[in-house]
């Protein structure tokens, strides 16, 4: 039996959708990303054909195309999203506040320390520390954008700071992060 808003008919338009497309889907996917993330990409694309059914080219051919579109879209902005994630590492340790010339070979290192460290973070301590490091935020300026008291940020930092120190060098345990004024302006 149909519903008065034609769900009935709209389940059966996207399953044949699905059916036509699903496995050509994950063929085009699986030769462009890792196979454990292939059904993830796929999933997200049905899932935008589901909330734009509407949009969908009616010709089966056409919408299998359309699929497609959306699928080499979904890879893209999940490309940008690693290529912006990875881009994060070198800004973290491009912040100088108080570098000086002569520091410039600890830069590097410290550099490429961090962005080796960096995927190795959660990503509420990534967070915590971009929020601190890359955009200049107090605790409770920090608190605020996350929904959390100051308290919870300033430990929440603590704990990304420990984490990212210990990947970067289990022996520089106590020491501020590289190009960080000793923790005075985050910890407010």
């Amino acid at each position: 039996m149909q519903s008065p808003d034609g769900s009935s008919q709209r389940e059966q338009r996207f399953g044949v959708l699905y059916d036509a497309a699903y496995v050509d889907l994950l063929r085009f996917v699986s030769r462009r990303v890792h196979a454990s993330h292939a059904e993830d990409v796929v999933g997200d694309v049905m899932l935008v054909a589901w909330r734009r059914l509407e949009d969908v080219p009616v010709d089966l051919s056409a919408a299998r195309a359309w699929l497609f579109g959306v699928a080499r879209n979904t890879l893209l902005n999940t490309r940008r999203r690693e290529d912006r994630h990875a881009g994060l590492a070198v800004r973290l340790a491009d912040v100088r506040h108080g570098l000086h010339v002569g520091d410039l070979p600890d830069l590097i290192s410290h550099q490429v320390d961090i962005a080796a460290a960096w995927p190795l973070l959660s990503a509420l301590h990534q967070e915590a520390i971009a929020l601190s490091v890359l955009d200049g935020l107090s605790a409770p300026e920090a608190a605020s954008v996350l929904g959390i008291s100051p308290t919870a940020f300033r430990l929440r930092l603590s704990r990304a700071r420990r984490t990212l120190r210990g990947h970067i060098s289990p022996t520089a345990e106590g020491e501020p992060l590289p190009g960080h004024p000793a923790s005075a302006r985050s910890e407010r």
